[in-house]
């Protein structure tokens, strides 16, 4: 009877391992396909891990990395001690969700009234004017928006003054700051982030949009009961990968429209990244940097966590896992 059980149990590993190998056969193409990526992300986020140890060490050239010093968490205290952690944080996680939400909705936006228009030569060169500004470079729109805000030569307060007004210290009030890089923001991504959603409406099958119009559908409500259904798990696809650098600020936006040293403006415009770079242009330390690099990633691997829960317990399909 043992011998028996046994067969069984061997005939059935076999089988079930005949079976990977079969279908590891059967999808070879799409598994060499994948294989650049595979690489990509075993060589430049797992190898790089053992790394994370310059976080608690106080690294110095002549001893290594394995060698240095091991100082716990004082690295950390850099930012909790030295600079305002909450102020930093808040700002970085504020800028981000504003980027990501008021940008996936325009992005939505443009890529419905990309695929609404009839005439393909006009649509063409819509797409074309709507990509051309992620391609200008954050130095470029830096220097763009002194020449426009500046006190004593800009063209806003040469308007002003043109017609009687006083002008704006534009560069000494930290109110209006976070409209103009939002704004800024969104102008240079929008029309390039729409990319993605325009290509899952190319995906809508083209007899539910016909059935829609026979049945007597105009054009908004297509959108609202069609479309925009249908570019909801695209939505929450990118949300989440979105979720995943909130701590990451983009620090060339920043430090080519606002700099890293007009304090008047830190209570609004400092992030993470600016901070960082500031306190280590005259002296810079590698613990510092991955300290702050880990507390960034595990924020960001926190909120991708609990948002992926929501979205599992709200509508399972759309989780990422």
């Amino acid at each position: 009877m043992e011998k028996v059980l046994q067969t069984a149990v061997q005939s059935k590993t076999r089988t079930a391992r005949d079976g990977r190998l079969r279908r590891f056969w059967n999808n070879k193409t799409l598994l060499l396909m994948c294989l650049p990526a595979i690489a990509f992300f075993i060589v430049f986020a797992y190898l790089p891990m053992p790394g994370l140890y310059l976080a608690f060490i106080q690294y110095n050239y002549a001893d290594g990395i394995f060698k240095s010093p091991f100082v716990a968490f004082d690295n950390f205290r850099f930012l909790v001690i030295n600079g305002d952690l909450w102020r930093l944080t808040f700002n970085t996680v504020v800028y981000n969700l504003a980027f990501i939400l008021l940008g996936n909705v325009l992005q939505i936006f443009v890529a419905i009234l990309l695929n609404e228009l009839r005439r393909k030569w006009f649509k063409k060169v819509a797409q074309t004017l709507l990509f051309l500004p992620h391609f200008i470079s954050a130095v470029l729109i830096g220097l763009i928006a002194y020449n426009i805000l500046s006190y004593d030569y800009g063209l806003l307060n040469h308007l002003l003054t043109s017609i009687g007004m006083d002008p704006v210290k534009v560069y000494s009030n930290p109110h209006v700051w976070p409209f103009i890089i939002v704004i800024t923001f969104l102008w240079q991504s929008t029309g390039y982030g729409s990319i993605v959603y325009f290509a899952a409406i190319m995906g809508l099958d083209n007899e539910i949009i016909e059935a829609s119009e026979i049945d007597g559908a105009n054009a908004f409500q297509r959108i609202i009961y069609i479309v925009i259904p249908w570019l909801k798990p695209t939505f929450i696809i990118l949300l989440l990968f979105s979720l995943g650098g909130i701590m990451k600020g983009n620090f060339g936006l920043f430090y080519n429209l606002v700099g890293a040293n007009n304090t008047a403006l830190y209570s609004s415009t400092d992030i993470i990244e600016t901070y960082v770079f500031r306190a280590l242009m005259t002296n810079f330390n590698f613990s510092i940097g991955s300290a702050v690099s880990l507390y960034q990633s595990l924020f960001g691997f926190v909120i991708v966590i609990t948002a992926n829960w929501l979205v599992k317990k709200a509508s399972p399909e759309n989780s990422l896992f």
